[in-house]
C-alpha cells in the first residue's frame, strides 16, 4: 500500500509539473485536467468497497487524464 500512495504521489508531481509548463497555452485543457486530477484524487480516498468499479473508474481517468495530455502537447506544436 505504502508503494502504491508512493507511485501515485510521483505520478500526481509529475503530471502537476507538465500542466504548469502547459498552464498559459491551453486553459480549457488544463482546467479539464485539474478536474480529472481532482476527480481521481476522490476516487482514490474513496473506501475500495466497490466492487472493481472504483479501479475502473481511476483507470480511466488515467487515460483521460493521458490523452488530454497528449491533446496539450499536441496543441503546442502546431
Amino acid at each position: 500500500m505504502k508503494r502504491f500512495l508512493f507511485v501515485t504521489i510521483v505520478l500526481l508531481l509529475f503530471v502537476a509539473a507538465f500542466a504548469i509548463g502547459c498552464a498559459s497555452t491551453q486553459p480549457r485543457m488544463n482546467a479539464a485536467r485539474d478536474q480529472l486530477v481532482a476527480a481521481r484524487g476522490d476516487l482514490e480516498a474513496a473506501t475500495s468497497d466497490k466492487g472493481g468499479h472504483r479501479e475502473q473508474a481511476i483507470a480511466l481517468i488515467d487515460q483521460a487524464i493521458e490523452q488530454v495530455d497528449r491533446g496539450i502537447e499536441f496543441a503546442n506544436r502546431h
